[in-house]
């Protein structure tokens, strides 16, 4: 959770045009991150809460705000920087960027900018491991907004009817981009709808680790038992606007106070403390985190550009179904 807390942060200032207070070079360029980034801060208890519990070779869809997935599930921190800064070394060849990045060598099938396409993508690569008689499974996260979108009901309905191995995973953060879910959502929302379904559904407070890793677990226990689909629904809050040069202003200052005295940094912290950690071993944690994220910057930045001839490689011909 610090590791993600602190990429979210760093990716942050880098995409501001800031990078001082992460000790790059006095003559890194303004804006490294070419272009806004859609941040998970405040969420990553949903993420590490639900990967702890993966395998590597369970698989994984994410969302346009899936940094903290991709590295819950075992990214590389510096191989991801080095996508976000466009460069040839990122997981995408700096193709990518922050919405598409991909690591099929942990099972990341791809974070994706369309609201709720993962969902599909996920329900079909589960029905791909059923045909193949695999023992693994899906975890698919989307966000409260894309229980609105038609892949939803689809996706959710053919996993149901074929039994399929995927753990939908809902981080409801309340708002969908810049308006609040609960205002064009009819009904008892995203639990109720899997239920109707005939899916079943657990609602958790997604702010809490703990919490979220014992629900999370339960299900996918059960789907590994060949028991079918479920779907967790963790009730979470993002800290950041819709996209890092958002402010945000559109909420009230107020609740986002609020919703920052439930950090879920703050309650694992209080939560370890509970079970005999000491502050001392927290803050190694911390500095750990920080200085892994820094050195993913400095990487990042020294990292070369891709070639222009290299626009025309990773490309389906047209009609040929070659890859070049």
């Amino acid at each position: 959770m610090r590791r993600i807390r602190a990429f979210e942060d760093a990716a942050e200032i880098a995409s501001q045009g800031g990078v001082a207070a992460w000790g790059l070079s006095a003559s890194a360029k303004p804006a490294l991150v070419r272009g806004p980034l859609h941040l998970s801060t405040g969420q990553e208890a949903v993420a590490a809460g639900v990967c702890i519990n993966l395998r590597r070779e369970d698989l994984l869809t994410s969302t346009h705000r899936g940094h903290g997935h991709t590295l819950a599930k075992g990214a590389v921190a510096a191989t991801m920087m080095c996508e976000l800064f466009g460069r040839s070394s990122g997981y995408n060849k700096g193709k990518g960027g922050s919405m598409h990045i991909a690591d099929f060598s942990v099972g990341m099938l791809g974070a994706n900018g369309v609201v709720a396409a993962g969902i599909p993508i996920a329900t079909g690569a589960a029905h791909a491991l059923k045909l193949r008689k695999q023992a693994n499974l899906v975890a698919c996260f989307f966000g409260d907004g894309a229980a609105n979108r038609g892949p939803f009901l689809e996706g959710l309905n053919w996993a149901q009817v074929y039994h399929l191995p995927v753990l939908f995973v809902c981080e409801d953060n309340r708002i969908s981009a810049t308006t609040p879910t609960a205002t064009m959502t009819a009904g008892e929302g995203v639990s109720a709808r899997a239920q109707a379904l005939g899916l079943p559904a657990i609602k958790v407070d997604g702010n809490d680790a703990r919490a979220v890793d014992e629900t999370a677990a339960r299900l996918i226990a059960e789907i590994r038992a060949g028991q079918g689909p479920r779907l967790l629904h963790a009730v979470t809050y993002r800290f950041k606007g819709h996209v890092s040069v958002d402010p945000g202003t559109y909420r009230d200052p107020l609740e986002v106070e609020a919703a920052k005295r439930n950090d879920p940094l703050l309650i694992a912290q209080r939560q370890l403390l509970a079970m005999g950690a000491t502050q001392a071993g927290i803050d190694a944690i911390d500095q750990a985190a920080l200085a892994e994220i820094r050195d993913a910057l400095e990487v990042a930045e020294a990292a070369p550009w891709p070639l222009a001839a290299d626009a025309y490689q990773d490309i389906m011909t047209t009609g040929a179904g070659v890859w070049q």
